[in-house]
């Protein structure tokens, strides 16, 4: 097994190719999230993104999309902002762990979103959890019916709400495929808020991160597709989603709505006419992420496996990296899979969000930067 290294620019249209082809060939690899048009969003705005071309007789038959820092420290692409990470290859192939390490020039490689397909990795993986999945099947016969058919104990609720939504607002419409970038502008501004709202950290005050999702709104490919949906009452906007899509799948990656409007579940409303449109449209799964949600408890019709881990070379800078990583990655990995500790942990995070937002207001904080 051959391994050669490159910069994203370096990603000729053959190797491309290649790697679609290996997508095609194996279904753990279908994610969007998985092809090379992610790897290379990141690549733009992220300068240690390399891919890693396994070859067999000199043709290529392996892709690894990775991160690496100064000090050989290395990460699944866009870890914190992919939902699935492998190494991409044709079926059969194998490889090893630590000499793929060393050809990349890494003491370590953490992922934390890995498909459980991966092996030479196996004995690297520090926790295994739960990524709920829908299964898509289209209907044609309109949103209530299928809604009715595919959860019929939400169905009358949201239904109901709906209808209210549009008394009250204006007509309820829906686009699945929204390319006004005013809404998604206005989608970062919403989640964003939401972010500070609830304690969490603010992606999208990072301006990389806003470039990203406007440079993946613009790509479109038969494996990758950024794809808006927005929820309408009358000329309103009510709730909005971005994620990619592969021809198969749809990931399920921001979403957010108008906060005043939240006593109309416009979340739920949101995830369940996505879902609906994306099966219309040819998408047989939709990907929920990694996480313990009530609305995925809800939605999901089964759960995939994903790993996180370290795989690593006795390193120096390999112990440290785990030494600082892993505990805090215990740590929330404790609280999240305890509900009588994450019910406190949310509580006080939101308080803290509260007190953020305050200090914010008062000082006269400027918003998100959304192009």
């Amino acid at each position: 097994m051959d391994v050669t290294i490159h910069r994203v620019d370096e990603l000729s249209t053959s190797l491309r190719t290649a790697w679609h082809a290996a997508m095609d060939e194996s279904p753990e690899y279908t994610n969007p999230f998985l092809a090379p048009e992610f790897a290379l969003g990141i690549g733009r705005y992220r300068s240690g993104t390399r891919i890693a071309v396994l070859r067999e007789d000199g043709a290529p038959v392996g892709f690894l999309p990775y991160e690496r820092n100064a000090f050989g420290v290395g990460r699944a692409v866009g870890l914190g902002l992919s939902d699935c990470q492998a190494l991409v290859h044709r079926p059969g192939v194998t490889w090893d762990a630590q000499d793929l390490l060393r050809a990349c020039g890494l003491s370590i490689f953490e992922f934390d979103h890995l498909v459980a397909e991966q092996k030479p990795f196996g004995r690297h993986v520090t926790g295994m959890f739960a990524s709920p999945v829908v299964d898509l099947k289209p209907d044609e016969s309109g949103y209530a019916p299928w809604l009715r058919g595919a959860y019929p104990g939400l169905a009358k609720t949201t239904l109901k709400k709906e209808r209210r939504l549009g008394r009250d607002v204006g007509e309820v419409r829906f686009e699945f495929d929204e390319r006004d970038p005013r809404m998604l502008r206005r989608l970062m501004q919403w989640k964003s808020a939401q972010y500070r709202r609830t304690g969490r950290m603010d992606r999208f005050s990072r301006p990389w991160i806003v470039d990203l999702v406007d440079h993946l709104f613009q790509v479109r490919e038969e494996h990758f597709t950024g794809v808006l949906s927005v929820l309408y009452a009358g000329d309103r906007p009510v709730a909005a989603h971005f994620g990619p899509r592969s021809r198969p799948v749809l990931a399920a990656w921001f979403t957010a709505y108008d906060p005043d409007l939240h006593y109309y579940s416009p979340g739920l409303m949101m995830h369940l006419r996505t879902a609906e449109a994306a099966a219309r449209h040819g998408v047989t799964l939709m990907d929920l992420g990694r996480g313990d949600k009530e609305y995925k408890d809800w939605l999901k019709t089964r759960e995939l496996r994903v790993a996180e881990g370290f795989a690593s070379r006795p390193h120096p800078v390999a112990a440290a990296h785990r030494l600082w990583r892993r505990p805090v990655r215990g740590l929330r990995n404790t609280v999240n899979a305890h509900p009588e500790l994450r019910a406190p942990a949310d509580r006080l995070l939101k308080t803290v969000g509260t007190l953020r937002t305050s200090r914010r207001t008062d000082s006269g904080a400027a918003g998100p930067r959304t192009r």
